[in-house]
C-alpha cells in the first residue's frame, strides 16, 4: 500500500521547467497579439482620418445640415397635421 502512495505522488509532480516555458511562451504570445492590435488600430486610424480629411463636406457640417432638415421636416409634419385637424373642425 505504502508503493501505490508512492507512485500516485510521483504522477502528480509537475515538471517546473514545463511550466516556465509555457508562461514565457503565453508571455511572448500575448506581446505579439498586443503589438499586432497596436499595428492594425494605427492602420484603422490613419485610414479614417484620411477619409475624413478627403470628404467634400467635414462631417459636422454634415450633422449639421442633417439637423437643419430634420427640425424642417419636423415643422412641416406639425404644420400639415395642424392644417388637417383644422379642416375636420
Amino acid at each position: 500500500m505504502n508503493q501505490h502512495h508512492h507512485h500516485s505522488q510521483r504522477l502528480t509532480e509537475i515538471d517546473i521547467r514545463l511550466l516556465k516555458a509555457g508562461a514565457v511562451l503565453t508571455a511572448a504570445g500575448a506581446g505579439v497579439v498586443c503589438a499586432g492590435m497596436a499595428v492594425a488600430s494605427f492602420a484603422l486610424f490613419t485610414a479614417g482620418r484620411r477619409m475624413i480629411r478627403d470628404m467634400d463636406v467635414p462631417p459636422s457640417e454634415q450633422a449639421a445640415m442633417k439637423w437643419r432638415q430634420a427640425k424642417e421636416a419636423s415643422r412641416a409634419g406639425m404644420r400639415a397635421w395642424q392644417s388637417a385637424s383644422d379642416a375636420h373642425a
